[in-house]
């Protein structure tokens, strides 16, 4: 399974609203495929669950995960964290979580 493939197996034409907000902020194409990276990591973590039913602590353990667990840099768990913050309000327009100490 490709990364996007797990987008559209959480719900049927997510990857298209993600890449719509992308372009409605004028991001690069770089950009684009890190958001969608992690997002899918985020949505696959949580065993392909539609994101809108996954709350604030769901953000919390996937981002501590990625922190204690497999101990990504500093770097690319902020990228994580703005790729989700993107996703939540840009995409599904919900309120991002709130800045963790898993940083």
């Amino acid at each position: 399974m490709n990364i996007t493939e797990a987008l559209e197996q959480s719900r049927p034409g997510l990857v298209r609203l993600v890449q719509a907000a992308i372009r409605k902020r004028e991001l690069n194409q770089r950009a684009e495929q890190t958001y969608l990276h992690w997002i899918s990591r985020f949505v696959l973590f949580h065993g392909l669950k539609d994101p809108d039913s996954l709350a604030e602590e769901d953000q919390t353990q996937f981002l501590s995960y990625l922190n204690e667990k497999i101990r990504v840099s500093r770097a690319r768990l902020n990228q994580a964290r703005q790729a989700l913050a993107f996703f939540y309000e840009d995409v599904l327009d919900k309120p991002a979580q709130p800045n963790t100490a898993a940083a």
